[in-house]
């Protein structure tokens, strides 16, 4: 905060007539700007700072001053203030107009004929507008400066939770360890003080103490900002890594890089991991590595859906990727989801739009390429020939990874996890052991070229069968669900073969080394098709 502070006294200290301040924390930045003014380090000169409303007019302290609700009334009083002062001015934005409605043209010329004064006089003189969104007319444009207010830092949560702490004495905080309270606080980052107080206030009352268990209620405070936006999702995912049959190079990599964001990472000097883009054939682990991602890394998953941010008024689409931007950053740390990029980003190269979607693809690619906040984007893609070059050079992921048609070894750990979750009752399972590996080698081996998505529809058609019969899950149910499905791998082999050509040379394997030889040994003893396994897509890394 003290670069912050230092920033705004020299605009201060310049004479900058209009200070702009897009924030809905009236209380803290108001505060944060009487610091400012009271001290002779910063300022210099110190100044009186009156505060404004429309409703209440202009307040010194406690004192109202009389006949200055109307806006030009409060104008006509600063030009005449003959005090060193501030003016911080609430929702003066109402106006400077909006798409919908026109500025008021008598108060924005007022504020034009002030300048001089403010600039040469002899009594120094600032006005701040504070409102919670940013809103100024084209005259003014060159007259007003934006001053970006932060969000609160770390250290300022933690003084205010242990604040909290200290007035609730009642609060059983016992278990709450030093780490466990940096956890619960770095949760609270992205929201405003005002926010991250009832987030720690409901999770106090709650059970009438406070621990590392009321973790996911400062999470649903976070929901509530996402929630907002109307542009983003929050992903609530139950999905862990053993959800996830095979894949064992992209599991490895992201297992690798959790905690990336943590103070012990920086001891390493490791650079926090940008994102990873997963492309390959559809059905085979892709939204799914997405979802568990938020449990392996505890932090909020958040799907982008670009069809959303496309808006008719003009400028808006525009504007609506920058707020997503800027939500998904004011609750970072997080994962940012773009499910099937290609898609959204399908009229980049077209010319019947006027360039929006240029534009927005445009603002995406700046913001994954210049981001510093700890927002971890994982892109899914089908049709890789849509994707355009702009995305996939260095820079913009850490890696590229290719899913393909799992292995017969993946086969098998995906029937393990289809069949270890649908198979519980004693009686469904009376006569088929949900651990039988005889029978799940046997099985894996009769859907050489089936997807993760056809292997479940497999175990769920069986099931369907054995329920509309009322009777024991039989291993001839799995037998008939398999004979009555024609693989993606049949279906669509062209696209897949030119999808395996592609990512050859632009991917790394999503599979690792271990999983594909054991899937070309003798012990695949089924008759894949030589056009679909002769060469499985993307490098072969050992990560």
């Amino acid at each position: 905060m003290e670069t912050n502070s230092k920033k705004l006294s020299h605009l201060l200290r310049a004479r900058f007539p209009y200070i702009y301040i897009s924030t809905y924390e009236e209380d803290r930045v108001t505060k944060f700007i009487k610091n400012i003014a009271t001290s002779v380090a910063q300022i210099k000169y110190p100044r009186q700072v009156f505060v404004w409303t429309q409703a209440a007019g202009l307040k010194d302290g406690k004192k109202t001053i009389n006949d200055t609700t109307s806006p030009q009334k409060l104008i006509d009083f600063i030009e005449k203030c003959d005090q060193d002062s501030i003016f911080i001015l609430y929702d003066f934005h109402v106006f400077f107009g909006s798409r919908q409605r026109a500025a008021d043209a008598s108060i924005v010329r007022a504020l034009r004929d002030l300048i001089p004064s403010l600039k040469t006089s002899t009594v120094r003189k600032n006005i701040i507008f504070i409102s919670p969104e940013l809103n100024i007319p084209e005259s003014l444009q060159k007259d007003i400066v934006i001053y970006d207010f932060p969000l609160p830092k770390l250290e300022e949560i933690k003084s205010r939770l242990d604040k909290m702490i200290s007035a609730n004495n009642r609060i059983n905080v016992g278990t709450l360890t030093e780490d466990d309270k940096d956890k619960l606080c770095k949760a609270a980052l992205g929201l405003t003080m005002q926010e991250a107080e009832n987030a720690f206030a409901l999770a106090m009352v709650n059970d009438g103490k406070l621990d590392i268990d009321d973790l996911p209620v400062i999470l649903e405070e976070k929901m509530q900002v996402i929630r907002k936006t109307g542009m983003l999702e929050y992903i609530q995912s139950d999905f862990s890594i053993k959800d996830i049959g095979g894949l064992d190079n992209l599991k490895k990599w992201l297992l690798k890089r959790n905690n990336s964001w943590s103070e012990k990472a920086k001891k390493y000097c490791i650079p926090a991991p940008k994102g990873v883009l997963v492309t390959g054939v559809p059905g085979c682990g892709k939204s799914l590595t997405a979802k568990a991602m938020s449990s392996i890394w505890q932090l909020p998953l958040l799907r982008l859906d670009i069809g959303k941010i496309f808006s008719g008024l003009v400028g808006s689409s525009e504007e609506n990727m920058r707020k997503a931007i800027a939500t998904v950053e004011a609750v970072a740390p997080a994962i940012l989801w773009v499910d099937e990029i290609e898609k959204g980003l399908n009229g980049v190269s077209a010319s019947n739009d006027s360039g929006v979607s240029s534009r927005i693809f445009g603002t995406l690619l700046t913001w994954m390429q210049e981001k510093t906040a700890p927002v971890f984007v994982i892109a899914t893609a089908n049709n890789i020939s849509k994707l355009p070059p702009e995305l996939l050079r260095k820079g913009r992921f850490d890696e590229i990874f290719f899913v393909d048609i799992p292995t017969l070894n993946e086969r098998k750990e995906i029937f393990k996890v289809h069949l270890g979750r649908h198979l519980k009752d004693k009686e469904v399972c009376a006569e088929i052991k949900p651990n039988d590996t005889k029978m799940i080698n046997q099985l894996a081996q009769m859907t050489e070229g089936f997807i993760g998505s056809e292997i479940e529809q497999v175990v769920i058609a069986a099931l369907c069968d054995a329920f509309f019969e009322n009777r024991a899950l039989k291993f001839t149910d799995f037998e008939k669900a398999i004979e009555n499905t024609v693989p993606l791998s049949q279906t669509q082999k062209e696209e897949i073969l030119a999808i395996r050509q592609w990512a050859n040379v632009r991917a790394v394997s999503a599979s690792s080394k271990e999983s594909v030889a054991k899937y070309n040994s003798s012990e695949d003893t089924s008759s894949d098709d030589p056009d679909i396994t002769a060469a499985r897509g993307g490098r072969r890394l050992d990560i």
